[in-house]
């Protein structure tokens, strides 16, 4: 699909990752930053704000551009943690190095997305930390080549919105219990809304996918839902946002104020802002790309 070299490969392989990956995790944070495409420049924002729950904040972002020769990329990623932050933090780290470092990447990014979050998954599941063992967290990233081919790929509740012509799409798949009941139970699972009133596998998980939840993990799909798209001169903004943002308000709702603001950074502190003002009390995260 990519016409990009081995060369290139094995020049991308020789970048020391750790650099590109200290992001995020923090009580608050929003900045931005930008890249270039044929259409001009993209230019993105973000924007993390701590919940009213009793305990430190559990969402964990990455929002980067980098290049590597001709060939720039732009890796966007909401990670929801649940039972600690160590699931999510790992994934901060780790799991775009583990996508790009998949030679079929360059040719099948699908197929190289898909094995590489089943790799990273397996491996949180075989770590030997306690805290890693117990705890999860949904995904949802987005991989932009040269500003004009995006893949995004989805575990769980957090959410992808593309926004053309200022009509939002939805490029990602809510993962809940009560949507993929019959296959949890095939595996001998359960769902229930007891205790509370939302769904959960065993009682206990309110997603029906995600990274790690080991307790619950033979119950559960943990394939990816993945979506490409190609970028075209229609094209306005990319959403990604924990439940957070989902809880309170549409697609639409989120398109329609991010679309006010020319500068992303605005934009994602304002729908952060929006949704405490209608009262979301969970971790609130999101990034906003604007492609023109």
């Amino acid at each position: 699909m990519l016409n990009i070299s081995m060369e290139l490969l094995c020049c991308f392989n020789s970048v020391s990752y750790p650099e590109f990956f200290k992001m995020g995790g923090q009580q608050s944070s929003y900045t931005s930053g930008k890249g270039r495409s044929n259409q001009g420049q993209i230019t993105f924002g973000y924007s993390l704000v701590q919940g009213k729950a009793d305990h430190l904040m559990e969402d964990y972002h990455v929002a980067k551009f980098m290049r590597i020769e001709d060939y720039e990329l732009g890796l966007f990623a909401i990670f929801d943690g649940h039972l600690g932050h160590e699931v999510p933090a790992y994934l901060q780290k780790n799991l775009f190095p583990n996508i790009l470092k998949e030679e079929e990447f360059w040719s099948d990014p699908t197929r190289a997305i898909m094995k590489a979050y089943e790799k990273t998954d397996q491996a949180i599941l075989s770590h030997s930390s306690d805290d890693m063992a117990r705890g999860g967290s949904t995904a949802v990233t987005a991989i932009l080549i040269n500003g004009r081919w995006l893949w995004v790929a989805n575990l769980g509740d957090s959410r992808a919105v593309l926004s053309r012509g200022g009509q939002a799409i939805q490029m990602s798949v809510d993962h809940e219990p009560s949507k993929e009941k019959r296959s949890i139970e095939s595996k001998g699972g359960f769902v229930s809304k007891m205790p509370g009133d939302v769904a959960r596998v065993n009682g206990q998980l309110a997603v029906s996918r995600a990274f790690g939840d080991k307790s619950v993990k033979s119950h559960l799909i943990s394939e990816p839902d993945i979506s490409p798209a190609d970028i075209d001169e229609n094209t306005d903004i990319l959403i990604l946002a924990s439940d957070g943002i989902w809880k309170v308000m549409s697609n639409q709702d989120a398109v329609n104020i991010a679309k006010r603001f020319k500068d992303p950074q605005r934009a994602a502190k304002q729908l952060t802002t929006e949704a405490l003002k209608r009262d979301s009390k969970d971790d609130i995260s999101c990034i906003v790309i604007r492609f023109r």
